[in-house]
């Protein structure tokens, strides 16, 4: 039992850690440099990581559920790697939170590349789109940190 539960923890975290790699360096990327213009790639990116965040948190709580089957307590929860997959779970939330809001924003400007970047609604879009690459940027390395914590208990 405890060979399948640590492949859980071990496995989530990957599927997890792997989607955002995925993401940032081929599918962004891809997107950006194939489709006819950058809203659409916009369009897109953002559409794959509300997915992506999807998979978080199916990941997260298979972690969870997963570390607390191999613990057989909740002491589970307070070790390390456990902690950091809660930050995970929160910068995610984080990152959902501001997801809907840049949508918006990119609606109300009709294009993002055309409006000035002197304007208000478009400094607002940078804004949010920094937070937002913060946030996942903070979820990679929490979930290198956290794999590497699970892997070498």
């Amino acid at each position: 039992m405890a060979t399948i539960t640590r492949f859980l923890e071990v496995f989530a975290l990957g599927t997890w850690v792997g989607g955002i790699i995925f993401l940032s360096f081929v599918v962004a990327p891809g997107a950006f440099a194939a489709l006819g213009s950058r809203d659409e790639a916009g369009s897109l990116v953002g559409l794959v990581l509300a997915r992506l965040h999807i998979l978080g948190w199916i990941a997260g709580l298979v972690y969870f559920v997963a570390a607390f089957a191999r613990a057989k307590s909740a002491a589970a929860l307070g070790r390390p790697a456990a902690l950091a997959v809660v930050l995970m779970l929160f910068l995610t939330l984080g990152s959902q939170w501001v997801s809907p809001r840049m949508t918006a924003l990119r609606a109300q400007m009709g294009s993002v590349d055309r409006t000035p970047a002197d304007n208000p609604l478009r400094l607002e879009f940078n804004r949010l789109h920094r937070i937002s690459v913060h946030c996942e940027l903070g979820v990679l390395l929490l979930g290198i940190a956290a794999l590497f914590l699970t892997v070498r208990e």
